[in-house]
């Protein structure tokens, strides 16, 4: 298990453990722990909100890790909320009712754990049909879907190519939906970016 990958997990996993050994501080928690036989034993005293707090801050590092990687707001945009719920309940808020701030926070970032871990494997599984030590290919053979004809083409590798005029019918060919550039809607090889597993332009 790679560590890195998983910052979020640990964060998130952290905050409901520090939940479920620290009852007085969280009483919603205090009935899982009397089942479970941990009983009302306050493990972390006086340090529990600032483990607490400190283990937001791991998740929400975890979350921003995994954007880097599969470039997705969705986790974030959970998570960002649901931290400041925890901020608003345990800073701010000074009524009696502080601490369901708190629980609607974790739930929050529970959610963001679980579409993250989603959107992780989805990258994992796209990137396993990726051979990272396959040759790119620069050269593809554009294919006019109006006349036929057929050119071949250099592709370019710092650039993508959303438009191209076809020699023989002077049709401007543009990528069909879902495709970032005409040689991976008309060529006989994607564009670099493609074939390396990235994101193209």
């Amino acid at each position: 298990m790679k560590v890195k990958s998983n910052i979020d997990k640990i964060g998130v996993g952290g905050i409901l453990l520090t939940a479920l050994l620290s009852p007085c501080c969280f009483p919603l928690f205090a009935f899982i722990g009397s089942a479970i036989g941990l009983g009302s034993f306050e493990v972390f005293g006086g340090w529990t909100m600032w483990l607490f707090q400190g283990m937001v801050i791991v998740s929400l590092i975890g979350f921003y890790i995994s954007y880097r990687k599969h470039h997705c707001l969705y986790p974030i945009l959970i998570a960002l909320p649901s931290a400041g719920l925890i901020v608003y309940g345990y800073h701010i808020n000074s009524s009696d009712h502080w601490i369901y701030f708190l629980y609607a926070g974790m739930v929050g970032l529970l959610i963001a754990t679980v579409v993250n871990y989603y959107r992780n494997s989805l990258y994992c599984c796209s990137e396993k049909g990726i051979d990272k030590d396959k040759e790119v290919q620069l050269n593809s053979t554009l294919t006019c879907p109006v006349c036929g004809h057929q050119k071949e083409e250099i592709m370019p590798t710092d650039s993508c190519v959303y438009f191209y005029e076809c020699e023989q019918c002077k049709t401007r060919l543009k990528p069909i939906l879902g495709d970032c550039c005409v040689y991976c809607s008309y060529g006989s090889n994607k564009c670099p970016p493609i074939q390396m597993g990235k994101k193209c332009c």
